[in-house]
């Protein structure tokens, strides 16, 4: 899987290709699914992880901000294209995120699925993240995404894996000076969006690539499509 998404140039840095190999993609899909095919999976919920492309993309967008003893928040605990629900739990990225910011950081992943959330640690606990989620370097808690993580922030970097209509201002306020924001922005139409928080918290906005995300949105809407 990796080496095929270093030859399509998705993964250029060995840090990200380095990460992906750490933390096998094989625990945290369905049983019984191909786990190194680059294609999103559904879940359960409504709710998908995400094709390895678009997870490789995120982590090259935000390897910068991952470094050992920074802090990092995944709103969804994993990121999903196509099919993504809001806070999808299988927790794989967040997994990546902590291993990145290592045990002097802080990875957080908030998941509003209760049931998801549950996965998304049970995922965790096999996998090479395990030491890190015992230790508290790595949390998942379970939460309304679009109010972000008040307790653990500022962050270095926060990550959202569902569309929202605009920027959450939560999300900016929790965001550190000098720090970056990923999410997919637009309805029908979405951009992957990286936002900048300047040192002055002004914000410098570009657009990555045009991506599907089904809408940032409350427990109770993503349910009622079950």
């Amino acid at each position: 899987m990796v080496a095929h998404l270093k030859s399509c140039g998705v993964i250029k840095s060995k840090k990200v290709a380095e990460v992906m190999e750490t933390i096998d993609r094989a625990l945290f899909v369905p049983e019984g699914t191909p786990p190194y095919d680059d294609s999103p999976m559904q879940i359960g919920y409504n709710a998908t992880i995400s094709a390895p492309h678009m997870h490789a993309t995120c982590l090259e967008l935000l390897e910068d901000y991952l470094k050992p003893g920074m802090h990092a928040l995944d709103v969804g605990s994993d990121s999903a294209n196509l099919k993504i629900a809001l806070l999808v739990g299988t927790g794989y990225l967040t997994a990546c995120f902590a291993v990145m910011v290592g045990p002097q950081g802080h990875a957080v992943g908030v998941e509003h699925i209760p049931e998801l959330a549950e996965s998304s640690i049970k995922n965790i606990e096999k996998s090479a993240a395990a030491p890190l989620l015992k230790e508290g370097s790595l949390s998942i808690h379970v939460g309304d995404g679009r109010q972000g993580w008040p307790e653990f922030a500022p962050y270095d970097c926060i990550h959202v894996g569902a569309a929202a209509p605009e920027i959450p201002p939560a999300l900016v306020e929790q965001l550190k000076p000098g720090g970056r924001l990923v999410i997919p922005v637009g309805n029908l139409f979405q951009d992957l969006q990286v936002v900048d928080k300047n040192m002055d918290g002004t914000l410098s906005v570009r657009s990555e690539t045009g991506v599907r995300y089904v809408p940032l949105t409350s427990r109770e809407a993503q349910l009622r499509g079950l």
